[in-house]
């Protein structure tokens, strides 16, 4: 997920760039706009491909999230024929027989208990997918509303820097910001949003082993009672 939060933050830095300020300090007005112009599209286009893998990967889950909900209720329903067939045996005096099935129940109750655990472990991760997708197509949406605003405005840009330039305002070009100078405003404004969404997925992270560590915990005490409750449920 590290290189589509970066297209994420490169596509919001350029979201955002002032473009105006730029060209009236760039010495060569039409040489940044048409520079503008391929960094937009390049950026969609991976920005595009970060969307649709992070899009691939969420449907993938989901499709997971879902088998595991199926194969939840497939077991239950195992358990619940197993236990009716046990207490019919055991109606008619057939003890033995009557355990076996019972304790048939009792594993299709324990498939059950780990479908359903599998199935609440990925929730919070399709969730927070699902909002990295959002935010990814949304930024993407306002670059390409950028891109068409640059198109459509670019001689209109061009003249004004050019304007700007003929009244004496050279003076802030030689200190013009320049998008590929690694010092530039942009270029530390990336860097800032990267490391808020690093330290994002950091806390997400943890979050999440935190939890598992909680349902580890809760395991060893807590499948065999539980099976026994649903056992107990079934029958009545």
């Amino acid at each position: 997920m590290g290189s589509k939060q970066t297209v994420l933050g490169r596509v919001t830095q350029l979201a955002k760039a002032n473009i105006n300020a730029l060209l009236d300090q760039a010495e060569d007005p039409q040489k940044m706009l048409d520079q503008l112009i391929r960094d937009y599209a390049d950026n969609i286009a991976e920005a595009e491909e970060a969307v649709a893998a992070t899009i691939g990967d969420l449907r993938l889950m989901e499709q997971d999230h879902q088998e595991d909900v199926a194969a939840a209720k497939e077991w239950g329903d195992k358990a619940l024929a197993a236990s009716r067939k046990a207490d019919e045996l055991r109606a008619g005096g057939q003890t033995a027989e009557a355990d076996r099935f019972d304790n048939l129940a009792k594993v299709a109750l324990g498939r059950q208990l780990q479908s359903e655990k599998e199935a609440k472990t990925a929730e919070p991760t399709i969730a927070a997918q699902t909002e990295v997708v959002a935010k990814l197509k949304s930024g993407l949406d306002r670059m390409k509303a950028r891109l068409g605003e640059l198109g459509a405005r670019r001689d209109e840009l061009v003249a004004r820097a050019k304007s700007a330039r003929a009244q004496s305002r050279m003076t802030d070009a030689v200190r013009s910001v320049d998008v590929l100078d690694p010092t530039s405003e942009l270029s530390r404004f990336e860097d800032k949003v990267r490391r808020e969404e690093a330290r994002v997925l950091g806390e997400q992270e943890l979050a999440a082993s935190s939890l598992d560590a909680q349902f580890e915990q809760l395991d060893a005490l807590g499948d065999s009672a539980e099976i026994e409750a649903r056992l107990t449920a079934l029958k009545a």
